[in-house]
């Protein structure tokens, strides 16, 4: 597991933010590092909507921040995966940042 430079309470809320970010939006430019930690994140809650029970659901609902995420989890994107075994997430490098040359990366929905 990455530290990624963050004490334990503030990574932990970081990756939520960023794995709430992409169920969200479908796609997120964030920092190389950041990308490749939220990945299994996101792999992992995408697993859980395709169980589909409510134990899920609300394992599901305890780890995202909003109420909508879940919905979106469980409504769209997890019946959008269900014959896919895995790899529900591409990590795309996305060049240099300008402020401090950080490289990014694009992390996005198969």
């Amino acid at each position: 597991m990455r530290k990624l430079r963050r004490r334990t309470d503030h990574r932990r809320a970081m990756l939520r933010n960023l794995a709430t970010s992409v169920i969200l939006n479908g796609r997120v430019i964030t920092t190389e590092a950041r990308a490749k930690s939220v990945r299994s994140e996101v792999e992992k809650l995408i697993t859980l909507g395709k169980r589909g029970d409510l134990h899920a659901r609300r394992q599901a609902a305890a780890y995202l921040l909003s109420p909508e995420a879940v919905q979106k989890l469980f409504g769209e994107i997890a019946p959008r995966y269900q014959e896919r075994n895995g790899g529900y997430v591409r990590v795309l490098k996305a060049g240099y940042r300008r402020g401090d040359a950080a490289p990014t990366a694009l992390i996005e929905l198969v």
